[in-house]
């Protein structure tokens, strides 16, 4: 059972990092691509965390992640769609995600697991963002990356903070 629950808690961080082998999106198209995948991902690893976890503090985290990265999804698909360019598809991701399951460490729990992984995904995201403010050529992607960078940075803090809670080997700044 605990093994079945972590291959679970697996699944889940790999579909945070299933879009993040790049390590900046070169134009509008990829970093909408990629940013939209790291949303779903987001939000779908917060409905199995939702579902599997156990703590309370871990079950807050992730509907506050599906809350924010709902939201801020909405807002690019909408910018992406005044652009006429295509975010990331759901299916092709959950996809990606089963194929990629990976083994937990000895011991490891779906809670610590989720925690770390949450770390490393919004390390990769902020990564992604803070590279689009900065460099993007699109004007509007580059601000829409520039006022979501915030928010990705205090999950990251809360990330951090919540592994730490679960005996996680997540460090902290």
């Amino acid at each position: 059972m605990i093994m079945k629950k972590s291959a679970l808690a697996i699944a889940c961080s790999t579909l945070l990092t299933v879009m993040s082998f790049q390590t900046f999106a070169s134009n509008a198209s990829d970093f909408v691509d990629d940013a939209s995948a790291k949303g779903i991902a987001e939000i779908e690893g917060g409905k199995l965390a939702l579902e599997k976890g156990q703590s309370a503090d871990v079950k807050k985290f992730a509907q506050q992640m599906i809350d924010d990265h709902t939201a801020a999804n909405a807002k690019l698909k909408a910018l992406a769609a005044e652009k006429k360019l295509e975010v990331a598809d759901d299916a092709e991701l959950m996809s990606k995600a089963k194929e990629l399951i990976l083994k937990l460490r000895d011991g490891e729990s779906f809670d610590q697991a989720y925690a770390n992984n949450q770390v490393v995904a919004h390390e990769q995201a902020i990564e992604l963002f803070r590279e689009q403010a900065e460099k993007g050529e699109d004007a509007d992607l580059k601000a829409f990356a520039k006022t979501t960078l915030p928010k990705l940075e205090g999950h990251l803090k809360m990330a951090k903070d919540l592994s730490a809670a679960h005996g996680g080997d997540a460090h902290k700044e």
